[in-house]
């Protein structure tokens, strides 16, 4: 994501020269966002595959949110699954470590849109931007960090739901150190042992041994690989396992944790991978202690158990939170679970005119106001 954000926002005319009523039409970043009224954009403040971002102002609540247009959505199925996936899931979710989508824009026309707005609150910064950055971070800082991910991890795996592609720039935090999880278009049901889809998940520096591996069955823990990752990357300021490629991922992850004993490969269902992690070259692997020769002691203890190859032998969420390093910070009290698991299974085949229908049905959900006067 771009954080480059001087240009504002300009008025402009319609691109047909109509203006429907209680629309606007601003520019930023050579394109045109068609916002309600009642939404002033500011800024643009972050660009990526999906489209561009800016920041702006409710002026019937006077709070500021941020509006993500995703353009041309149902070009690539993919892209409109994806949507339709954090639609689906952020209309569920109520969690202050999780990112609340306050808005979903009514388009003019039902059968025929092509763009869709999300409208979240409105965050400062992500923590990709913080660790490149030059600003200290304190173990205070790495623990309310860690904390607040395990945090919100814990609430959506107890809602039945895998988020699939944990990475800095998908946790977004404020200036007084609130962290919100973002990014749900890779999010997936989890069903125990079930097979799930295998399809690319992850960004490759963040992905779990068994994703690597092409497993056909894995849960919860991949997550927490994905956290254990961001964890050492906040204490070394740089990524742990930046991979060029999948099998230097994992000639990566092997050189750091060293080669594996059988037992600890007993999970690779494919014998063609497990194959090629017997030969590696032995590795005696490298304590995280000697990486990361400041950290907290107990910060590491728990990153040891975040980065283990086997994940049957990782620690789960909840007993990442329990561990003394979160001590003082985790109540449980404080962190009931979700009160119903989240069904977020969508049938892959569904064609353009069904995946318009569900994100309608889903805009829906915040405008009462066209259900009724549609009755």
């Amino acid at each position: 994501m771009s954080c480059f954000n001087w240009e504002m926002a300009t008025l402009v005319e319609p691109p047909n020269g109509i203006r429907p009523r209680g629309k606007q039409y601003y520019s930023m970043w050579e394109t045109v966002f068609e916002v309600d009224s009642k939404y002033v954009p500011i800024k643009p403040i972050g660009r990526g595959a999906y489209g561009v971002v800016c920041s702006s102002i409710n002026r019937e609540t006077n709070e500021k949110v941020a509006i993500k247009k995703i353009n041309n959505v149902f070009e690539n199925k993919i892209d409109a699954l994806r949507t339709l996936r954090e639609l689906k899931l952020l209309r569920h979710i109520r969690h202050e470590n999780v990112i609340a989508l306050k808005d979903v824009l009514m388009p003019i026309q039902r059968t025929s849109f092509k763009d869709v707005y999300l409208v979240y609150e409105l965050m400062d910064t992500d923590l990709h931007q913080i660790i490149k950055s030059s600003q200290p971070l304190s173990n205070d800082h790495c623990k309310y960090f860690i904390f607040q991910l395990l945090r919100g991890l814990n609430y959506l795996h107890s809602a039945n739901i895998l988020h699939r592609d944990l990475k800095p720039g998908n946790l977004l935090v404020n200036a007084n150190c609130d962290l919100k999880i973002c990014d749900f278009g890779l999010a997936r049901t989890s069903r125990g042992n079930e097979q799930f889809m295998t399809e690319y998940v992850v960004t490759r520096w963040y992905r779990a041994p068994e994703l690597l591996l092409c497993c056909d069955n894995y849960g919860t823990s991949i997550d927490v690989w994905s956290v254990g990752c961001i964890f050492a990357e906040i204490l070394g300021r740089r990524p742990i396992f930046p991979g060029t490629e999948c099998l230097n991922q994992l000639k990566l992850i092997i050189s750091v944790l060293g080669s594996q004993n059988d037992t600890d490969l007993e999970f690779i269902d494919n014998p063609k991978a497990r194959r090629y992690i017997k030969r590696l070259p032995y590795a005696r692997g490298i304590h995280f202690s000697h990486l990361y020769p400041h950290a907290d002691p107990l910060a590491i203890d728990l990153l040891l158990r975040m980065l283990v190859f086997d994940p049957t032998k990782r620690i789960s969420v909840t007993q990442a939170l329990l561990h003394p390093y979160m001590s003082g910070l985790h109540d449980p009290r404080h962190d009931p679970p979700a009160r119903v698991p989240i069904n977020l299974d969508i049938d892959e085949n569904l064609g353009e005119h069904m995946i318009r229908e569900m994100i309608w049905d889903e805009m829906l959900h915040y405008h009462p106001e066209v259900v009724f006067a549609n009755r």
